[in-house]
Parts: structure tokens; C-alpha cells; sequence
């Protein structure tokens, strides 16, 4: 069973492609903010779907894009997501910040010209890059690797100068370790595009912090 959220942004993603039909799907939230996340084959679905799930907590329109027309998309883990679009038709698409996972997917993420075109380009635009795990490698080749920055220390030898925080923003650019801090960093994301009251309400929710048994 869909959730409601999920409903309602693939909802927001079908009036636009069908506003030529004149008819009203489902009303998009004013000013949504618009998230393109890269799906690479071995993506590490922790990073992946947690904050994915959480942006759409937060109403914003997350596009997850395949980098081929395949739309199943397998991770690290063996398990299996769907894409809603491939990178090729959405492309030419401005979003408000851009997401790249981690996992051996990342490799593909460096790898594919588009991914780097489209990381220079909003990168250029001031619109938010968010990387986790060994995904700021693909800011690293892009050459917008900011100055400060943390990833996963299987990277170090590429990325020598890893912050020891879970999570960290530097200018537009939010970067994060790994699994274990991908709420943190989805949090993080919310904060930077509309601010700690709706992020404190998305972590409330999920009751992110509670004390430990």
C-alpha cells in the first residue's frame, strides 16, 4: 500500500507531465522543493531510502532518477527499487539540491558525464549538493568539493581531509559518513532547504533521539 506522501509526489510529477490534458490530478504543495536523487546499480539503500523517505515527510518532490531506461534498480544489498524516470529525461531539469548515494553504485556516479554535468551545473547555481558515504567522491571529480566536508573512511585515501562528524554543511553542500548517520544528514538536507522547524517536526515523527533502552 502507497503512502500518502509517496502518492501525492508522484501525483505532483503527473500534472506536470499531463497539464497539456487541462485536468487536475492532485494539487502540488505550493513552492515544494524539488530533490533529484541518482539511482545507481549497487546504490547502499540505507543512504538511499532513508533520507529519500524523509524529504518526502517533509513535502518536498524527490525524483529518484535511473541512470539507464531500466527502472529496477538493484543495491548493494540485493534488494530492489523503482526509479520513476531515467537520467536522460530529466537531464536538462533545475532542482533545488541534488543527491548522490553511497555504496559501490558511486563508482557508476563518477563514471556517467551526466552526473557530473548536472553536479557542475547546480553546483554553479548555488542549489544544494548532498552526498553520504563515498558519494562526495563525485563532488571530488566534479570539482566542487568544498572546503570542508565529511564521507566514509573506506575513502580516505581519495578524501584525506574526512571531518569526524556525522554529518556537515559547508556552504551548499551537505556531505555525510555513511548508513548509520543517513537520518542525521536527511535531517540536515531538510534544515538547509526549509528550515529546523519542519526538520524538528520530521524527526519528531520518527522519533529520531529517543533515549536507548
Amino acid at each position: 500500500r502507497k503512502s500518502v506522501s509517496l502518492v501525492k509526489d508522484q501525483a505532483c510529477r503527473l500534472q506536470r507531465e499531463r497539464t497539456q490534458t487541462g485536468k487536475t490530478i492532485f494539487p502540488c504543495p505550493k513552492m515544494a522543493k524539488t530533490v533529484l536523487a541518482f539511482l545507481p546499480e549497487g546504490f547502499e539503500e540505507i543512504e538511499f531510502v532513508t533520507p529519500v523517505d524523509i524529504w518526502r515527510r517533509a513535502g518536498f518532490e524527490v525524483t529518484v532518477a535511473a541512470l539507464s531506461a531500466q527502472m529496477a534498480v538493484t543495491g548493494r544489498s540485493n534488494m530492489t527499487l523503482m526509479a520513476d524516470v531515467d537520467l536522460d529525461s530529466v537531464a536538462a531539469r533545475d532542482f533545488d539540491c541534488v543527491f548522490c548515494p553511497g555504496g559501490p553504485g558511486t563508482k557508476l556516479l563518477r563514471e556517467d558525464s551526466r552526473v557530473i554535468e548536472i553536479v557542475k551545473r547546480h553546483a554553479a547555481a548555488s542549489k544544494k549538493i548532498a552526498a553520504i558515504c563515498a558519494a562526495p567522491t563525485v563532488l571530488k571529480v566534479a570539482g566542487v568539493l568544498p572546503e570542508k566536508y565529511t564521507a566514509h573512511f573506506s575513502v580516505a585515501t581519495d578524501l584525506p581531509e574526512i571531518a569526524p562528524l556525522s554529518s556537515v554543511v559547508s556552504g551548499h553542500f551537505i556531505t555525510s559518513q555513511g548508513a548509520g548517520t543517513s537520518v542525521d544528514f536527511g535531517l540536515k538536507v531538510v534544515t538547509e532547504l526549509v528550515g529546523k522547524d519542519k526538520a524538528d517536526e520530521v524527526s519528531k515523527a520518527i522519533c529520531f533521539g529517543a533515549p536507548l533502552a
